[in-house]
């Protein structure tokens, strides 16, 4: 299912903002995204209400006609909108567009909507493009006091020791995602102190703190500092109009020859920017998300948001994790019993025939949970709990096997037996010289038995219960034997129960031998999780020290730009978020969880081992009762 595609034909309502200020979750929405299997590309806009974020989205998407443009007053858009689509670079991972309800409406009655809808724009996003209109200068930076907002709509962790600040500016960058200006109708000169620059030159040109310690220059800097900081990697694009105001009205129905050529160059760029370097959504530690998982995010950040609390991110990321582990062994277990179907065939002849189609198959279905189990600590939970259910599975192919071969042996002896069992009431056996001749047929029976093919791993238990079924009726044929002795028969009952002591120690040799095996392979089990979960580990480690090591450089970036803007101060005061991060990198929590795996798993793993010898040794010593004291038949 990883590479299917969700095509749909016109975006959809994702989440409804009601008038009531609740946000609710479109069902059908939800459901066509959570089938989205593969990793997702989410390019989210944001902006002002009658901006055109709309129209540069259907053009993301390759159509003329998609999200709703209009040519009035009046926002459209409510609440946000979705559209899945193949991605037009990557055949292996789905477009997700979000198109956001236009902030600062004036029909709206409250702000904090307008907050809401921003801050899940920037938590659902990989790539964020914010639109705006005329020139990024102050006034525009105070329209986008949404970002300065964050702090008081977003926690990053559920608990924290250190300050609010430090925790926004080292932990948000984790969950942010790529930041976009798109300036609309930009009809000056990219020109600054006589030096052409670039769109991306005038947007940090624009970010430049003001110098000053007044409370006006900081309300200035705010949104400012707030973009440095939660965004790392920026990008601006200015797009000149694309018609004359007349045809504005009716912009869906242009074709491109009717566009300016200032307008759809810059187009071309953006999309194809977004297209190529737009990175798949991750959470924390530089886990692809899904479609599936995008849902589950959502649904967790809509739910803390309708009930009063702030989202928290770490929050969400752990009960995505648990969501996603839990399916993980669902899907893992699944993709067991399938595997073993197709492979097993039933009965085998010896137990470690079994065991070894049992490796296979649950060396690849921990593979499969090991692809999409994510979350450290986490991960090891369900690891433990899907290595319990791969044992329960293997103890029940393992029932089954002998049951089918058992049953299949009684129905060979059955068919084979035959003749002796329809002689029986005829007194065929009932005459001098009977027993010889019951015991003759019984040997025969054991011989044509012996040739059977493929009876499995229970011939000799079921051979065994064959016999002793016929033990009442052999003493009675040989104590009506007119033709031996008192001695003679003393012998033969001797004899018979000889031979049926000799069958069953064979039969608890090969319970020792199985049970040498299970737990051989026992061993070999654990070594092989506990192998899996260090290298699952380990991965996790590394995704987790290069994201803290792109957020030090981005850090230590920031620094030089504040040093060289005179901010002294504020760079020394960054310098205590850097030390942090790189005490973090070194100290990383999966390094942690592979010292408790160590620890933990080989004791667990000895214990197992000393309870099997246990039993093995209690078999060896005291044999069951009935193979104590059952009477055994005799034979020849």
């Amino acid at each position: 299912m990883a590479s299917e595609q969700v095509h749909m034909a016109a975006p959809i309502c994702l989440i409804e903002n009601r008038l009531d200020g609740k946000l609710v979750v479109n069902r059908k929405a939800a459901e066509v995204l959570a089938g989205v299997r593969q990793p997702v590309v989410v390019v989210a806009i944001v902006g002002l209400y009658r901006t055109g974020k709309s129209y540069l989205m259907n053009r993301l998407a390759g159509k003329r006609k998609g999200f709703c443009l209009g040519a009035t007053v009046q926002a459209l858009t409510k609440g946000i909108w979705m559209w899945c689509l193949p991605h037009p670079c990557r055949p292996d991972v789905t477009l997700v567009l979000l198109d956001t309800e236009g902030l600062s409406d004036v029909e709206k009655g409250s702000t904090q909507n307008d907050s809401w809808i921003f801050a899940l724009a920037i938590l659902l996003s990989s790539t964020l493009v914010y639109n705006s209109m005329g020139t990024i200068d102050q006034h525009a930076l105070e329209k986008l006091h949404y970002v300065t907002e964050l702090t008081k709509n977003i926690k990053a962790k559920a608990s924290s020791v250190y300050c609010q600040e430090e925790e926004n500016s080292a932990e948000f960058v984790r969950f942010f995602p790529d930041f976009i200006w798109a300036v609309r109708d930009f009809t000056l000169q990219l020109e600054i102190e006589g030096r052409i620059v670039s769109d991306d030159g005038y947007l940090e040109n624009a970010l430049k703190l003001q110098q000053g310690d007044s409370e006006e220059i900081q309300t200035r800097n705010m949104p400012r500092s707030c973009i440095r900081n939660f965004f790392p990697s920026r990008k601006c694009f200015t797009f000149d109009r694309p018609a004359g105001r007349k045809k504005l009205s009716r912009l869906e129905e242009l074709e491109d020859d009717d566009l300016e050529e200032d307008f759809l160059e810059p187009v071309a760029r953006f999309c194809q920017h977004i297209w190529e370097m737009s990175r798949s959504k991750t959470v924390p530690g530089g886990r692809v998300v899904t479609g599936r998982m995008l849902e589950n995010l959502m649904k967790t950040y809509v739910d803390a948001i309708n009930s009063g609390d702030v989202p928290c991110l770490e929050n969400a990321v752990l009960a995505l994790s648990e969501i996603e582990n839990s399916a993980a062994v669902h899907e893992a277990i699944y993709f067991y019993e399938e595997l073993m179907g197709q492979r097993l065939m039933l009965p085998t002849g010896t137990v470690e025939e079994l065991l070894m189609v049992h490796a296979d198959c649950a060396k690849e279905a921990t593979g499969i949970f090991m692809a999409r189990a994510f979350g450290n600590m986490q991960v090891k939970k369900f690891q433990e709990d899907l290595e319990h259910k791969l044992k329960q599975k293997k103890e029940e192919f393992c029932k089954r096997n002998e049951q089918v071969s058992f049953d299949r042996c009684q129905a060979v002896l059955m068919d084979l037996s035959r003749e002796l069992e329809d002689g029986i009431p005829k007194g065929i056996y009932s005459v001098p010289g009977g027993y010889q001749l019951y015991l003759g047929k019984q040997n025969e029976i054991e011989e044509k038995y012996g040739l059977v093919p493929e009876k499995g791993i229970q011939a000799d238990k079921a051979l065994e219960e064959f016999l002793k079924s016929k033990e009442t009726v052999a003493r009675s044929i040989l104590q009506m034997d007119k033709t031996l002795t008192d001695k003679e028969k003393e012998i033969e009952a001797q004899h018979a129960q000889a031979e049926a002591a000799q069958l069953q120690q064979k039969l608890l040799e090969q319970e020792q031998a199985n049970l040498k095996q299970m737990m051989e392979d026992e061993k070999r089990s654990h070594a092989e999780q506990v192998q899996l979960l260090k290298e699952k580990m380990e991965e996790e480690r590394r995704l987790m020290e290069e994201e803290t090591e792109r957020m030090i450089q981005h850090k230590l970036k920031e620094q030089e730009e504040l040093l060289k803007e005179g901010f002294q101060q504020k760079a020394s005061k960054m310098e205590s978020e850097i030390q942090h991060l790189k005490e973090e990198k070194k100290d990383s929590v999966s390094a942690r969880v592979l010292s408790i795996v160590e620890k933990v798993i080989p004791p667990v793993l000895s214990m197992a081992s000393q309870a099997l010898q246990y039993n093995m040794l209690s078999n060896v010593v005291n044999p069951p009762k009935s193979a104590r004291s059952r009477p055994k038949s005799s034979k020849k």
